[in-house]
This record gives structure tokens, sequence and C-alpha cells, in this order.
């Protein structure tokens, strides 16, 4: 993307939509009871005081009574139902590394088996997105916690902290193109993980190739372990190659998550918060629910000058229920350069 003379400027940005991440699946309810929802009405109540705060993105997971995160098609379907009917306008985003297990015998699911996890296109109803990975990736989401961060919580039992330290996120080319593929045919906006640069080149390619024909909506996630670094260099160095038509929100965890999502509004990006990545504030001093940071980051953003995005702004601004017909269409749509026509080499820029 090539910021110009006064990208900086409110003015020139659109208003800012933030993704609220509540449900805190890498998070025990114990480790913070008074904010991590557990029954299925106080699930759905989470994100209406969510949307009533400001964010108008809902990252989606779903909870067991017994508190530990659900692999029930049917629990999603309740959760997504009662969610629409409280916030009918709030964009419901359902996390995608999930795999549902057959309720019918109890058989469990094999942790993001291909099969089970194509079942995020079966939800009904259906979500306006579901996030896809793209790139199998080493997803440490310890790599940027300090000691401090686990104690007193279920990350302090060295057996649990090793198990997401050592967590991967498979995401093989084939799987990539059937997924977006089924998502498509339910009208479900692919909203990307993109960990690096490469791995938003491989989205560039579903495009150009016509796997993938709908608005570029994605994540910029900057967790370390296997994923781009919370600093500006990194984030500068992906923004480059990111065509206009983007809508680009930032992510990372622990306490990278408030200046990180600082500088997302000063650049005009979207952002993103929660106890799913942080459940401290910034001096450790005491936890932090989801709705005060979506609080805080209203009130950041409106000292920039930065207004917040309502509901309708935030689907205007991902095309929520948008699809092209061609991959020409969707580049032009995204704002990237056309694919190379017979023997040239590229574009330095988009012809008219």
């Amino acid at each position: 993307m090539n910021f110009l003379d006064g990208h900086l400027f409110p003015e020139n940005q659109q208003p800012l939509i933030i993704t609220a991440a509540p449900y805190a699946p890498g998070w025990q309810p114990s480790d913070f009871p008074e904010d991590i929802p557990v029954t299925m009405e106080a699930q759905i109540q989470k994100a209406v005081d969510c949307y009533n705060a400001g964010a108008t993105v809902l990252h989606l997971h779903v909870r067991e009574l017994d508190g530990k995160g659900s692999k029930r098609l049917s629990k999603f379907n309740e959760l997504i139902a009662g969610v629409r009917k409280a916030v009918p306008e709030m964009i419901i985003q359902v996390g995608g590394s999930i795999s549902f297990a057959p309720e019918d015998d109890g058989a469990a699911a094999k942790w993001l088996s291909d099969d089970t996890r194509h079942m995020l296109a079966d939800l009904e109803p259906t979500p306006d997105q579901v996030t896809v990975t793209v790139n199998t990736s080493q997803m440490n989401v310890t790599d940027h916690m300090e000691d401090a961060d686990a104690v007193g919580t279920s990350r302090a039992n060295m057996a649990l902290f090793n198990t997401y330290k050592d967590m991967i996120v498979p995401a093989n080319p084939l799987w990539v193109e059937e997924h977006v593929r089924r998502l498509t045919v339910a009208g479900i906006q692919s909203a990307f993980q993109c960990y690096n640069t490469n791995s938003f080149e491989s989205v560039e390619r579903l495009i150009r190739r016509g796997f993938y024909k709908g608005p570029l909506v994605m994540n910029w996630v900057a967790i370390g372990g296997g994923m781009d670094s919370p600093n500006v260099y990194s984030l500068g160095n992906f923004m480059r190659g990111i065509p206009d038509g983007a809508v680009v929100t930032v992510e990372s965890n622990v306490r990278n998550v408030l200046p990180v999502n600082m500088m997302g509004i000063a650049m005009g990006l979207h952002v993103r918060c929660g106890t799913e990545d942080v459940i401290w504030n910034q001096q450790r001093s005491a936890k932090m629910s989801t709705v005060a940071q979506i609080e805080q980051l209203v009130r950041i953003s409106r000292e920039f000058g930065r207004p917040i995005a309502t509901a309708k702004e935030a689907r205007e601004i991902c095309r929520i229920g948008i699809f092209y017909d061609t991959a020409d269409e969707a580049l032009a749509a995204n704002g990237f350069a056309p694919n190379r026509n017979g023997g040239t080499q590229g574009f330095l820029r988009k012809t008219q």
C-alpha cells in the first residue's frame, strides 16, 4: 500500500472497526471468572456488551457448561442464532481453528482434522466470516509471554503451557483451496489470517488463480512463535505489499495488544482486542475485561480524531456478502494490478 501525504490524518482514514475476541478459548474460565462467559445466556450477553461498547465484529468461539471449548456444531449454531437475534447488525466471525465431533456417539474429533474443519461451511445460521489460515505454521502463543503473565492462571501448569507452546496450525494448499470454495458456496466471507508477507502472497495467488473471488479482508497476526513479530518494522514491511482495497486488522497477544492496536489506529488500519489475546492491563496490576479493552480503544481512537465504525459502516467496509464473478474482477475490486497479459513482466501501477 502506498501511503500518501496526509494518510495519518483521520479525515483520510476509514472509521475504525473493532473486533472483539471475548471467548478466550486459550484460557480456562477459572483464569478470569468475572469475564469469561460459560452459559449460553452469558455468551450471548457478552456479544451484546461488546457491541454496546463499540465493537462491530465478534470473533466467536463456544464453550460447553463444563467450561471446555465446544466441538458440537449444534452449540455453534445456537450461539450464532442467539447473537444474530440480540445484535443483528454485528458481524459474526467464527474462529476457524475448530474441529467438530459427531454428536450421536460422542466420538471425539481429531483436533483440526481436515473434514471436520470444512464443516464450518455447514453452520446454520451462516456467520458473516470464518477465519482462514494460509500456509501451515507454528502457532506458539506463549512466545511473548512473560512468567508473570501465567501466575495464578491455568498457564502456570507446565503441561498445559507446553501444549500451547507446541501448537501447529495446519493449512495446506489443497485444504485452503477447498475450504474457501465451500465457504464461498455458503455465502461466507473468508477472513484470512496472514502471519507474514509470504502468507499474504499465498492469498494473493488464491485470488489471481481464481480460487477466491471475494473482498480481501485479513488480519496481520503478530504474536511471534512462527508468526510475525509485533513491531513497527514487521508491520511496515507487511503493509508495503498490500493493495489499497484490502481491509487489514492488526492482531497481537499478551501486553503487545494495546501498543500494536495503537499503531493500527494511527495508520488507519483496524484493530482486535479481548481476553482471547490478553487478560491483563498494561501494568499487569489487574485483569482487564474485553469490554474495558474495547472502551479503551474507543477513547484512544477518538483522541486521534478517528471515529468508530457503526455496524452498517463496518459491513460496507468489509463488503459482507459480496463475491465477484471472475479473478479479474476480484483483483480490480481489491486494488491489485491485473494478471500479466502475455509476455509482460507485471505492472508498476494499475491500469484505468
